[in-house]
């Protein structure tokens, strides 16, 4: 397809800065990474994640060496204070410094194809895919080798976005040709072009600190304690700001918040400052 290549390029790149700010952020120090030219068949022992991304079997596969994933997963340990990691351990540590990266290429996607991408169901992957880009990584003086291999599917929702319209420029051209104007509704010139851009809501039932030797031990079962009692309304977030405050509800059989405070808009400005 036209423009694979780059798109391709542009895919790993994006993953690279998310695997490179996820260690920085774990050991202090930010890593060199460098993706190769090459293509091709991956031979040797190589410990492949597959990710899937949005819908229509988009995915990016990862690959790491034995001695990659341990040495990540070792360094990024002994950053928390723990020499002994077993195997599983380092992994699990391994596959959650993925995980960020993943998440990072996610909103980059998002960005991309002006709708909400985000990562599914991940999973051990017998087979290599046929195409992986060779990425180096040097962390503490360590050479390492990873592979980067996004899927057909994800090049062509990637590719398929740069080639349409954006939403801004068709509503730009329906009011030149005089479909709706923006004094029609009383918003402030220029904000009707903004109306349909879509926001990230979340809600916030607490939050805690622990340390980062607590958070590794956590597992099935365990216990984390917010900082919110449950009599306490619940936030809830847009774009990282507390917009309003409710009451958990469910609405067939799905979770909900029944707003019952809304912020301020001064509340809301000092949060911005």
């Amino acid at each position: 397809m036209p423009g694979e290549p780059k798109m391709r390029t542009w895919l790993v790149e994006q993953w690279t800065i998310g695997l490179r700010d996820a260690i920085a952020s774990m050991i202090g120090d930010a890593p060199k990474i460098t993706a190769g030219a090459a293509e091709g068949p991956v031979s040797g022992d190589v410990f492949w994640w597959t990710q899937s991304l949005g819908s229509n079997n988009a995915s990016f596969s990862l690959g790491a060496s034995a001695e990659a994933w341990h040495t990540i997963g070792n360094e990024i340990l002994k950053s928390a204070g723990i020499e002994d990691g077993d195997d599983a351990n380092i992994k699990s540590t391994y596959l959650e410094i993925a995980g960020q990266s993943l998440s990072s290429l996610a909103r980059a996607i998002s960005g991309r194809v002006r709708r909400e991408v985000v990562c599914g169901e991940g999973s051990e992957s017998a087979t290599p895919p046929p195409n992986g880009l060779p990425v180096q990584v040097e962390i503490n003086g360590a050479q390492l080798t990873l592979f980067a291999a996004p899927s057909q599917p994800l090049l062509d929702l990637c590719d398929a976005s740069a080639q349409a319209p954006p939403k801004q420029a068709a509503a730009g051209a329906a009011l030149t040709a005089g479909a709706r104007t923006v004094e029609d509704k009383g918003y402030p010139k220029g904000l009707d072009l903004l109306l349909d851009v879509e926001l990230p809501v979340s809600v916030s039932f607490g939050r805690a600190e622990i340390p980062i030797k607590d958070v590794i031990k956590l597992t099935t079962g365990s216990i984390v304690e917010l900082n919110r009692s449950i009599s306490e309304p619940v936030e809830v977030i847009v774009n990282n700001v507390v917009i309003a405050r409710g009451d958990v509800v469910v609405v067939e059989g799905n979770f909900g918040v029944r707003i019952k405070q809304v912020v301020s808009r001064q509340e809301r400005l000092r949060v911005l400052r």
